[in-house]
């Protein structure tokens, strides 16, 4: 059902440039950018749901909403373990380490360069 997420940015050549690695954990790259330099669009095909990393369309400060996250889905737990490592290693900053949730869910919790708030997950 879901189509993408937009996450806004205040600084668009540093959130691509990170988003650029992170998407590639996935086997995503950038399918589209927006005219003027507005924003880049990932994922693995257009059919496919992605993150559109944009200025905000108002042309006001990108702000984190409290209480939104996007949730990425992973292959496995090492998958999750990886990219949580990858997306610190890029200057993200920790929300949660990777680790069983549930008897069902396996996740981690970072907090891009914008501070929007992102999950990696796998249900086992």
């Amino acid at each position: 059902m879901l189509g993408y997420v937009t996450l806004g940015s205040n600084d668009l050549a540093r959130a691509t440039a990170f988003y650029d690695k992170l998407s590639a954990e996935f086997g995503g790259k950038r399918l589209l950018e927006l005219p003027e330099g507005k924003g880049v669009f990932y994922g693995r095909s257009m059919a496919e749901a992605g993150l559109l990393i944009r200025t905000p369309f108002n042309e006001q400060p990108a702000t984190v909403g409290n209480g939104v996250m996007a949730a990425l889905a992973a292959t496995d737990t090492a998958m999750v373990d990886r990219v949580h490592a990858a997306a610190l290693a890029l200057g993200a900053t920790d929300e949660g380490a990777p680790g069983q949730r549930t008897d069902f869910f396996y996740g981690a919790y970072f907090r891009d360069l914008d501070g929007n708030k992102l999950a990696v997950y796998v249900f086992i």
